[in-house]
């Protein structure tokens, strides 16, 4: 149980801190959409287009709700 309580602390950090980020990032929100979908490209190339695509417009639309 508390490895699963580790594994779900460090992605919640890891997704504050990158939500963070992207909230403070100097450039459009286009730019910003484009290099998500860059980053899980060249991380996750097991992953197929459509898949990416989901990722990333959940990822913008999660941001959109939290800059609300």
């Amino acid at each position: 149980m508390k490895t699963l309580n580790l594994v779900a602390a460090a992605l919640g950090g890891a997704l504050v801190g990158a939500a963070a980020a992207l909230l403070l990032a100097p450039q459009s929100g286009s730019k910003t959409r484009e290099d998500i979908t860059d980053f899980i490209k060249e991380r996750c190339p097991s992953l197929k287009k459509s898949k990416i695509e989901q990722l990333a417009d959940q990822l913008e639309a999660d941001i959109k709700e939290a800059t609300r």
